[in-house]
């Protein structure tokens, strides 16, 4: 592989991740490298499809493990189809949620077993892991009051905040386990001083 480098956004809903991903993108790309943007679930036509199933509020009686399966098919379209091609040009390539997502949402939240999330996701990614992660942290109520605004609100959105409270530690505990590669930013903080805190651990990492 040539040096391509893998970066993932996380956080729980209306953290500011997806604003902020976008912001280090350009930031990026203005320093001369070459960058791709990509979000999960999604990424690919199909896993746009899967990212509609999942995000409907309709679909309200899913089964947790119909949940893990279907990230886990989109994830897996996403790395064959898109990630590891940019990454083996040596291209950044930019990830909005990625394994980590799983691991809170369908781990801490949704409380599904650790060893089949672990079996699950090394089958979905072939042992693809991010160079680097940045968890954009807010409280959950902050979190939530922001995607009120926003419109109707999705599956996830609709949750209850002890399920967001979970998502949260489960981030948390993401982080204190793997120092090296998970980075927590402050994501209460102005966007532009997020932004330059996000900068000063990218730079340190290139």
């Amino acid at each position: 592989m040539a040096d391509g480098k893998f970066i993932t956004f996380e956080g729980i809903e209306g953290c500011g991740k997806t604003t902020q991903i976008k912001l280090l993108n350009e930031y990026l790309q203005s320093k001369g490298f070459k960058t791709i943007l990509t979000r999960e679930p999604g990424g690919t036509t199909i896993g746009d499809k899967i990212r509609q199933i999942l995000l409907d509020p309709a679909n309200k009686k899913m089964h947790p493990l119909t949940e893990l399966l279907l990230y886990g098919a989109s994830r897996a379209q996403h790395v064959e189809e898109l990630i590891r091609p940019a990454l083996s040009e040596g291209k950044i390539v930019l990830c909005d949620r990625y394994s980590d997502s799983t691991t809170a949402y369908q781990g801490a939240a949704r409380r599904v077993d650790k060893k089949i999330l672990a079996s699950l996701d090394a089958i979905a990614t072939s042992g693809l892991v991010p160079d680097i992660t940045i968890v954009v942290d807010v409280a959950p109520t902050v979190g939530l009051s922001r995607v009120a605004g926003r419109g109707a609100p999705d599956r996830f959105e609709q949750e209850t905040l002890a399920f967001h409270e979970r998502v949260r530690q489960g981030y948390l505990t993401l982080a204190k386990g793997n120092p090296k590669r998970v980075k927590i930013v402050d994501g209460s903080k102005e966007i532009e001083e997020v932004h330059g805190e996000i900068i000063k651990v990218i730079e340190k990492f290139l």
